[in-house]
């Protein structure tokens, strides 16, 4: 069946897609970047430069972070943070509804997946 990814152009040098949501959802859970990186099977530098891109794209962060040490640092959605997720969420689902029609209608077009042969 086809899908669609949604993904959304913030400006000239941002944009937002499920894979930084997945990470804003899987911080809010985990209280960590690390910890959320790990969860997604994602590099921790990569995970803190999407973070990074994240909080420039917005008017204030999305993500707060606390240093290491003794309490062992940790990270949390702000309010914002929060709300981008939870409203890109429901944007994935309207446009699901939106197109699901015209989605059932392009894959009763399709042609059949083949299964790749035994050699």
């Amino acid at each position: 069946m086809p899908r669609i990814r949604l993904h959304i152009h913030l400006s000239r040098d941002h944009s937002l897609g499920p894979g930084k949501v997945a990470l804003l959802e899987a911080i809010e859970a985990r209280g960590s970047i690390s910890a959320a990186a790990r969860d997604l099977g994602m590099a921790y530098r990569h995970a803190w430069e999407l973070v990074e891109d994240m909080n420039c794209a917005f008017r204030s962060p999305v993500v707060e972070a606390a240093s290491g040490g003794r309490a062992g640092g940790g990270a949390r959605l702000t309010r914002l943070g929060r709300s981008v997720a939870l409203r890109f969420r429901a944007m994935e689902e309207a446009a699901r509804g939106a197109i699901a029609t015209d989605l059932r209608a392009l894959a009763r077009e399709l042609r059949a997946e083949r299964a790749p042969r035994a050699g």
